[in-house]
């Protein structure tokens, strides 16, 4: 395939990615914002009135970065592995196998569907966030950069557990014992100065508390760990998990029997 062609099956697969999710929106889109929208009221105004300030900023302004940075996770992620499974399960999966069509190009395409369903529950959640509080990002490109990232990062993920399963249930099984208590543990509803000092150590090897982290020194300038090194891990995941996921379909393992 000549580029032209090659950005042509990519586009395609991209938006028929994107007109899936977006034509079962109350499924995808408004879940997450009624989920959210309870976070801040419970937590951010009921028990965050009585907790008071957490680095310098009310205890709801604290929370925002981590609970925008949880609805991308989640939604990067189950969306991909939803989408790919569903098309293995009805085998239309083997005829982008046959097509002349790269299989970078089919990873990229439903990465790439997968982080506009997280960016975009991630924007819904930051305009709900206006109604309970005031934010002013500090670090624009930080915040992009890394909310970008992780959507990607998040996507591949997804990419490589719809690989791997075997049946429906087999994709929810690490968003509900891997992803929630990751992502529960990694400092979205507090700061891990707070701990003792084992469990920071703890803390110290989750993955998504430097997420959380680095999100929230973009938009509030505070951070618990080292930015820069956040960046730096979020990136060689990408590499890693990027060249795994290629591996894996090259190879057509969970595809070929």
């Amino acid at each position: 395939m000549n580029p032209r062609q090659i950005l042509v099956s990519l586009w395609t697969l991209v938006i028929k990615e994107v007109r899936r999710f977006t034509r079962i929106w109350p499924q995808t889109l408004l879940p997450p914002s009624i989920t959210m929208t309870m976070y801040f009221i419970i937590f951010g105004n009921l028990i965050g009135s009585r907790i008071g300030e957490m680095d310098g900023f009310s205890y709801m302004a604290y929370i925002v970065p981590g609970l925008i940075m949880m609805s991308v996770i989640t939604n990067s992620y189950s969306n991909v592995a939803s989408s790919f499974f569903s098309n293995k399960f009805q085998r239309s999966v083997e005829e982008m196998m046959v097509s002349p069509m790269p299989n970078w190009v089919i990873l990229a395409g439903f990465v790439l569907g997968g982080m506009a369903r997280g960016l975009g529950v991630g924007v819904i959640v930051t305009a709900v966030s206006f109604f309970f509080t005031d934010l002013s990002i500090h670090h624009p490109l930080v915040t992009l950069g890394v909310v970008t990232m992780t959507a990607a990062l998040f996507s591949i993920g997804g990419f490589v557990n719809a690989l791997l399963a075997h049946k429906f249930d087999d994709i929810s099984i690490v968003p509900i014992f891997v992803l929630t208590p990751l992502t529960y543990l990694g400092g979205v509803f507090y700061s891990i100065d707070m701990l003792p000092d084992f469990w920071q150590g703890v803390s110290m090897v989750n993955p998504i508390l430097y997420m959380v982290n680095a999100f929230r020194y973009g938009i509030l300038g505070v951070s618990d760990i080292p930015v820069a090194g956040a960046l730096v891990a979020i990136a060689v995941f990408i590499v890693a998990f990027f060249a795994l996921a290629l591996w894996m379909l090259e190879r057509g393992k969970g595809i070929r029997s």
